[in-house]
């Protein structure tokens, strides 16, 4: 059959683009269309949801029109998106190209699924592909660069996507086996499993950053991404073998476990879930993969399955994310998709078919029976192609080894500058990922204080922002959760940072978790400094006093007579009650001979709700909010003169 893996390597290209422009379209969606949760979740939630509801119209489209046209057009249009993208306009441009090409996504999977394609090779291999090609880039996406070799490997890439749509659409009588409606089904089910757990770069790495300890590492670890190989590796073997009809139930059994671990599992057994969300997922696409005879309305039937299922993935994406702005708990989300796409795979596995009547039609060439399914399409080389994989992602873990990290300086310093930072997990108020912002940022404190460090939400195109930083910056990191494993607070240090330590605040009515985490900073000659991270989350339309005295208490118990400072987004301001428990704590406020000092928003700051509050021995000088639009907040930063460094 002249060119048999044609439609599989096309769909694998177009899903690579397809979610290009989705790490793009999510975080759009809550950074520009959000406007910095000024929004109501219902309304955002509403926006997003609108274009996977409009794709219904597209069968009836591709039935109208013609399968080969549709898809030629929707390639084309969901191409120059995603290199218009590449230009970095930001803002609602942004937004509206991104929105326009997740439709046009969209509309090209339903005329590709009309078409008679198969669709469990492609998917594997486009989610694997997508996987690799993002761990390659450390999980800085080349959308967000600009640079010429961002051009240049997504122009190539959108070319011989179209390329391939080009060839299919003048493919001319080929007999190809018809796959089943629940192949297509899965689509939106894998792509939301393997974005949030099963094939995430950066939940990979997060994942690592735990083996070191509860609060995360003191160091960016060696080979961060190397278990995504294997993950990667899992799904393949799992996904293009021959199923093995003894272990059909095994699979779906795999993703379901991996699925709540992820969901309700300590974070040190992140990378566990990972592994068994991955072979899981794998083994259900392979057990939904097979032919099924041509019906008069099967083309409409797939067309709506694969929109289907990418309606599912959009609704638990919002359902998901929009807890950590209504309150309600979310990690049963995650397992809800993997019975559903257990079920899914299983249907017609568990129970015989009845035997269709013997006719004419039932034997013609172009029908496929179920006792030839596992020998209907062509099977592509399992093996050599997870090996392939594996070695790929080793490859980039070897090429993100972090450089060494500028600790042990000699002798302790007389001063030391200290930063703290609301990143708004690294997006600006154009809504763009922008790491070099970022860095500049930051770069020359001697301690970086962090709040909303995102390491992987898939609503924020799946970043391990904190890596990165760290790499850049080349400063060792310590990371504690707050909302879930993967969204919290961290200390960056250009000295040798220990005893981590973290305690959960009082949620009080609000939706997002909070914590405080407490490191040490060891200057050497026994000279050292306690540093508290936080991020005070206060309940609707009131002041988080409850949560201030908390991060009071725990600074004051874990510094225990060092020189303290707590700094962070406290979402209070001078003369609050949250900010009047911190002083009458016995901390000093290191801004107060600057004030006022509005931090937010970063583009017309009017709120002072970002401050540095330190022990009574030591001296504040030099406080400022930095002018800057990376993240929705300004950074602020203040020298610190240390107990006898004056002398």
């Amino acid at each position: 059959m002249r060119h048999r893996h044609l439609g599989t390597a096309t769909l694998a290209l177009g899903l690579v683009v397809l979610t290009d422009v989705l790490r793009v379209f999510l975080p759009s969606v809550i950074t520009i269309f959000g406007q910095a949760a000024s929004t109501p979740a219902e309304l955002l939630g509403a926006f997003a949801l609108g274009w996977f509801v409009l794709a219904l119209a597209a069968p009836p489209l591709v039935r109208l029109v013609g399968s080969r046209v549709v898809g030629v057009v929707a390639v084309a249009l969901l191409g120059a998106a995603r290199l218009a993208l590449t230009a970095g306009p930001g803002g609602w441009a942004q937004l509206w190209l991104a929105s326009a090409g997740l439709l046009a996504g969209l509309v090209w999977l339903a005329a590709t699924a009309a078409r008679g394609e198969r669709a469990v090779p492609g998917l594997a291999l486009g989610l694997a592909a997508a996987a690799l090609g993002h761990v390659l880039v450390g999980t800085y996406d080349l959308v967000w660069r600009g640079s010429w070799a961002a051009w240049v490997a997504g122009g190539a890439t959108v070319a011989a996507l179209l390329a391939g749509e080009v060839l299919l659409a003048r493919r001319r009588g080929e007999s190809t086996p018809v796959p089943h409606v629940r192949a297509w089904l899965l689509t939106g089910p894998a792509l939301v499993l393997g974005g949030m757990v099963a094939l995430s770069p950066a939940v990979v790495s997060t994942a690592t950053s735990f083996w070191f300890g509860e609060a995360g590492t003191a160091s960016t670890p060696l080979f961060a991404f190397a278990p995504l190989g294997v993950a990667v590796a899992l799904l393949l073997l799992a996904a293009l073998a021959p199923p093995r009809p003894r272990a059909r139930l095994v699979w779906p059994a795999l993703l379901l476990a991996g699925a709540l671990l992820f969901g309700y599992g300590p974070p040190s057994l992140l990378a566990v879930a990972v592994l068994l969300s991955a072979a899981g997922l794998g083994g259900c696409l392979a057990l939904a993969d097979g032919a099924a005879g041509p019906t008069a309305r099967a083309a409409s039937r797939r067309g709506y399955a694969v929109v289907g299922g990418m309606l599912v993935f959009a609704v638990v994406s919002v359902l998901y994310y929009a807890a950590y702005d209504l309150g309600y708990p979310n990690g049963w989300l995650p397992a809800l998709v993997a019975v559903l796409t257990g079920l899914i795979a299983l249907e017609g596995r568990l129970r015989p078919r009845p035997a269709a009547p013997a006719t004419e039609e039932s034997v013609a060439p172009a029908a496929v029976s179920t006792a030839r399914e596992s020998r209907a399409f062509a099977r592509l080389p399992a093996v050599p192609i997870a090996a392939l994989a594996t070695l790929t992602a080793f490859a980039a873990a070897v090429l993100h080894e972090p450089w060494p990290m500028a600790t042990n300086r000699p002798g302790p310093p007389e001063q030391v500058r200290v930063v703290a930072y609301n990143i708004r997990m690294g997006f600006g108020m154009d809504g763009r990922f922008d790491l070099t912002a970022l860095e500049r940022a930051v770069r020359g404190a001697d301690v970086v204080v962090l709040s909303e460090v995102d390491r992987g939400w898939l609503l924020n195109g799946g970043h391990d922002t904190l890596h990165l930083l760290s790499d850049r910056l080349g400063l060792p990191y310590v990371f504690a959760p707050a909302a879930d494993a993967l969204w919290g607070d961290a200390v960056l240090s250009r000295w040798l940072v220990g005893r981590a330590r973290t305690r959960v605040l009082p949620a009080v009515g609000a939706p997002t978790g909070a914590q405080a985490l407490g490191v040490t900073v060891d200057f050497s000659e026994g000279v050292r400094l306690a540093v508290v991270s936080t991020h005070l989350q206060p309940p609707p339309g009131a002041d988080p006093v409850v949560q201030a005295r908390a991060v009071a208490d725990f600074a004051t118990e874990y510094a225990d007579g060092l020189p303290l400072v707590v700094a962070g987004d406290f979402n209070t301001e001078p003369g609050d009650p949250a900010f009047a428990a911190l002083t009458d704590a016995g901390l000093v406020d290191a801004f107060a001979a600057a004030r006022p000092l509005p931090t937010s928003p970063a583009d017309d700051p009017r709120e002072q709700i970002d401050h540095v509050f330190v022990s009574p021995d030591l001296v504040a000088s030099e406080a400022v909010a930095m002018p800057g639009t990376a993240s929705d907040h300004l950074p602020v930063a203040v020298t610190l003169t240390l107990p006898g460094g004056a002398s």
